[in-house]
């Protein structure tokens, strides 16, 4: 796949249209932390919150001058503002992956960072339910996986036991996950600039990347207006990047494919009916857990996503189509391939799209007192999901190293869970200057 490849108050970001001038490369500047700037120039190619914490943390151990290129306005503005702010404590993947073991260490030190900034973190816990006597076998390799993975907690509970934990649940039995946790992950990333921000960082807003390309010893930008040079390059750009990649001249071996995730609330005393996070036992088969009901840390209880494939890389709805996106997404062989695959899924996930009784009646399988009326169309996202050739879904974390230029290539969920020690992850595998 590549060279190197592995699955408050304060200083405030940059806007758009500033204009200081980073000091001269070796020019250098002490911090209040101590540490001296100017020695080595990063840039950090998109402002979700794995890209601000990769910046924040080269800054921080590695004293790095490091200038974050974000193309919107605001931190945060795709995956990390549009998904439903559940900390996954690492019950559903691979032990021994890169993902498990992220994830594991990921909800240690986001708690922590949370705690330390008055963060709201709350272990709402969670409910994976067996509906049927069928999904049994599931359920139970569920629980080893969990256990292998090191989740602590775990509980097999009986029909009776889950409406301990959820009264209004109904299934024949589930797994208990008690430290799964809801937190406010726009909240997060923003505190995360301020960090780039004191750690005599930039976050320069508005400064989509037009043109990059290695030279001796680093990587020539042209962002914003600006034309820059940094000494390494680090694209966490999500849907954005392909078309990074492209613009350094390493398509790779996958491509990202989106597949928005549509979601309702629930409405009035509706809310009540859930504690915490109910889920359904997930299809093998795919990444996507299914439909699930989540509360959130601002009271909301949230239905879904299901997930169907956009229409643009940034398609939040069924209008926005733009023909340059869908022209990219077809051309990759592995989205026929994997259409051909699972047609029927596709089929189902559109129709569940269209119509709310779909929605509806994927909740009831699980809290069955709920009505058409209890649920409200709100916003959902899009999901940067990387497809190999073969049409497969790439499943672990996917990072290449190019020389000077390393690649976010796959970090869906539980990327913002595990952004922490994706950071530190990638503060490893970044060329250190010669």
């Amino acid at each position: 796949m590549s060279d190197q490849s592995e699955q408050g108050a304060g200083p405030r970001p940059a806007e758009p249209g500033d204009a200081a001038e980073a000091p001269a490369q070796g020019a250098g500047r002490r911090t209040a932390g101590g540490l001296v700037r100017g020695t080595e120039r990063i840039a950090v190619v998109g402002a979700g919150i794995i890209g601000l914490a990769v910046a924040r943390e080269l800054a921080r151990t590695r004293g790095a001058e490091v200038t974050v290129l974000e193309k919107e306005n605001r931190v945060a503005a795709h995956q990390t503002g549009h998904n439903s702010g559940v900390v996954h404590a690492g019950i559903y993947y691979t032990p021994g992956s890169l993902k498990a073991r992220l994830c594991r260490e990921g909800v240690a030190m986001l708690r922590e960072y949370c705690a330390e900034h008055g963060i709201p973190y709350d272990e709402v816990g969670k409910l994976v339910i067996a509906a049927t006597s069928a999904e049994r076998p599931g359920l139970r390799r569920l629980a080893e996986r969990a256990r292998e993975n090191g989740v602590p907690g775990i509980a097999e509970l009986d029909a009776i036991g889950l409406r301990e934990v959820e009264p209004h649940a109904v299934g024949v039995g589930a797994v208990h996950s008690p430290h799964t946790a809801i937190v406010d992950f726009p909240a997060v990333a923003r505190r995360l600039a301020a960090d780039v921000a004191e750690l005599g960082g930039t976050v320069r807003l508005g400064h989509p990347v037009r043109a990059l390309r290695e030279r001796a010893g680093g990587v020539e930008v042209i962002a914003g207006g600006r034309r820059e040079r940094f000494d390494r390059l680090v694209c966490c750009a999500g849907l954005g990047t392909d078309a990074v990649a492209a613009l350094a001249g390493r398509p790779g071996q996958v491509r990202i494919v989106p597949f928005r995730g549509e979601y309702y609330r629930l409405a009035g005393a509706a809310r009540d009916l859930v504690r915490g996070l109910i889920y359904p036992v997930p299809d093998p088969r795919f990444p996507f857990l299914g439909v699930h009901l989540t509360r959130r840390v601002d009271g909301e209880v949230l239905v879904g996503p299901n997930a169907v494939m956009a229409l643009a890389y940034e398609g939040y709805t069924w209008g926005t189509i733009r023909p340059r996106d869908l022209r990219s997404i077809l051309a990759w062989q592995g989205t026929w391939r994997l259409a051909a695959r699972h047609w029927r899924t596709g089929v189902r996930e559109v129709y569940g799209s269209l119509a709310k009784r779909a929605f509806v009646a994927a909740a009831r399988r699980y809290v069955p007192s709920l009505t058409e009326a209890d649920l409200v169309r709100t916003t959902g996202g899009v999901r940067a999901q990387a497809v190999a050739r073969d049409g497969g879904l790439v499943d672990d974390f996917a990072i290449d190293v190019h020389g000077p230029i390393v690649l976010v290539r796959n970090a869906p969920s539980p990327g913002a869970t595990s952004s922490l020690a994706i950071a530190r992850h990638i503060a490893s595998v970044v060329p250190a200057n010669s």
